[in-house]
């Protein structure tokens, strides 16, 4: 056994299913070791480095276990680097194991030569490099545990060549580390479930653990027992259904002067697995002094970055949820009630509010048909950009796990996400959306798609521009004052058929009914190209 099959099985012991890559002569041993296991680890083959971290990431959301990709050493690895930056904000369990040089040429500037500790170490929980092939087994299922446990998020592993090459020996392989959830300190639940029983309007912001740990019923068990509101964070509309009567929206970008309104109100923030990320509290603005603040997560170092808590649990968000749930008394008042009522009518009254198109294509209206189509069981992948507004706003999130999107903000994640989920679902209808700025980084994803025969259906939202960066060029420097955020964009339904995919063009909103249908009864990858006016920028403005 040498130190590339003491990886594999390695990973094997721990049910790793699938793993992403592109493939580098630095982890030939490893890939070997793929292939001698291939009725064990399905290993996908991408077409650029950050479509293989991206995918790795959003494998790990759609499946709630650790996502794994390799790349090889220098440029593969530093092409790569956009999937970890991502896995570290969204608090994702990514491993990203990296072929390395041999180990005598390290420090000699040798061909690709990178220092991956200085280089993911403010990225990345953790760098680890084994330095005998007996360590390689170990290294592995150490990287496994730290990218799972506390607050999730990703692990290099770095391979030098000759270490994954060598023999590393009868080594044992390690089983996974049995772990338990994190129980809530008695005394912290108590003060807790007391300052929830004396607020008047509390509101629970659930974030990123509680999709992590599937926690969604108990958080709605939770919201029944107090009468609390339900917040989405950004990008995590999914924590619950949307059409449960405790889900009062999502906190993100855009103006919503309802919800505003009735934020005035809030006297009790429960942040329940959110990290309280900049988007989701609007620049610190959203939590004020006199608002008193409850932060449930599983990190401590998490939480007091904007606040300080007036009462901090370290822990993890399930048995957390079920503690408070036991020890909260009484029933929810009827003034809470009721204001809960009035603030989930102003986010419904919100989301149905369509703002009229100035162009010929209606994105409100095909993220609704999109929404009537899909029902319960579709899949949403979403990549960074002004055309998401339109799903933010528009779409009815039915159940959890159902929206994939990055919290970081990064294009081009769309397309590896809409892959990665296809693949962790085959037996749900998944649907991307994209921009034309982000298919043109990653879009070559689709033609991983063809290879792997995954039907996912992509549709490219085309303003011709860098829209979001546009608009704010609009609003700070002036109307028409644009420079380096336009451009030229393909024929992408052409560019799509080339690829293999089927592809058809929306110029007009009464088109995209029948190309929508068209693409689901395809029985292969299937792509829509829906030119928009660069008027309509996103969902709450248009350009004057």
């Amino acid at each position: 056994m040498n130190g590339g099959d003491a990886l594999v099985a390695t990973l094997v012991a721990h049910d790793i299913r699938m793993a992403f890559c592109v493939p580098g002569e630095s982890y030939l041993a490893v890939l070997e070791a793929l292939r001698t296991r291939g009725n064990s680890i399905r290993l996908i083959t991408n077409r650029h480095e950050s479509g293989a971290t991206f995918a790795a990431e959003a494998y790990a959301k759609a499946t709630r276990t650790t996502g794994i990709a390799f790349v090889s050493r220098g440029p593969g690895a530093t092409n790569g680097a956009i999937g970890v930056h991502v896995a570290s904000q969204d608090s994702t369990p990514l491993v990203l194991f990296v072929g390395h040089i041999p180990q005598a040429e390290e420090g000699l500037e040798s061909f690709q030569e990178i220092d991956y500790h200085q280089m993911y170490g403010s990225i990345a929980k953790a760098v680890i490099e084994p330095v005998r092939p007996d360590q390689v087994a170990a290294a592995t299922a150490r990287a496994l545990h730290l990218a799972a446990t506390g607050r999730p998020g990703p692990v290099v592993v770095v391979l030098p060549e000759d270490i994954t090459e060598a023999d590393a020996g009868e080594v044992a392989i390690p089983v996974p580390a049995r772990t338990a959830p994190v129980p809530p300190a008695p005394e912290a639940i108590a003060a807790a479930a007391a300052m929830i029983g004396k607020a008047r309007h509390p509101v629970v912001i659930a974030g990123e653990m509680v999709v992590w740990e599937g926690a969604s019923a108990p958080l709605l068990a939770f919201a029944r027992k107090t009468g609390a509101g339900i917040f989405a964070a950004w990008r995590r509309q999914d924590v619950v259904p949307n059409n449960d009567p405790a889900y009062i929206g999502h906190l993100g970008l855009g103006p919503r002067p309802a919800q505003a309104a009735g934020w005035d109100d809030v006297d009790l923030i429960l942040a329940m697995g959110a990290r309280l990320d900049f988007i989701t509290i609007d620049d610190s603005k959203l939590i004020r002094p006199e608002q008193k603040l409850i932060h449930v997560y599983p990190d401590g170092s998490v939480m007091g970055r904007h606040r300080i808590p007036d009462v901090a649990i370290t822990a993890s968000i399930v048995p957390t949820l079920k503690a408070l749930t036991a020890t909260v008394t009484g029933r929810p008042g009827a003034d809470r009630l009721a204001w809960r009522k009035r603030m989930r009518a102003a986010h419904l009254d919100y989301a149905a509010v369509k703002r009229k198109a100035v162009g010929a294509v209606d994105l409100a209206r095909i993220v609704g048909e999109v929404d009537r189509r899909l029902g319960r069981t579709g899949i949403i992948t979403t990549d960074a950009g002004n055309f998401a507004t339109w799903i933010q706003r528009h779409y009815s999130f039915p159940r959890p796990g159902c929206q994939i999107a990055p919290i970081a903000g990064a294009m081009g994640y769309g397309v590896p996400a809409g892959l990665a989920a296809k693949l962790a679902h085959p037996d749900a209808t998944v649907v991307t959306f994209v921009g034309d700025g982000g298919f043109l980084m990653t879009g070559q994803e689709v033609a991983t798609a063809v290879h792997e025969g995954v039907a996912v259906k992509v549709i490219v939202c085309d303003n011709c521009a860098y829209g979001t960066i546009l608009m704010h060029q609009h609003r700070r420097i002036g109307k028409d004052r644009y420079h380096g955020s336009r451009l030229t964009s393909p024929d992408f339904a052409q560019l799509a058929k080339g690829y293999g995919l089927a592809g058809f063009t929306v110029r007009r909103t009464e088109e995209f009914a029948p190309a929508f249908e068209r693409a689901l009864a395809h029985p292969g990858p299937a792509l829509i190209h829906v030119v928009t006016d660069l008027r309509d920028i996103s969902a709450h403005a248009t350009l004057e």
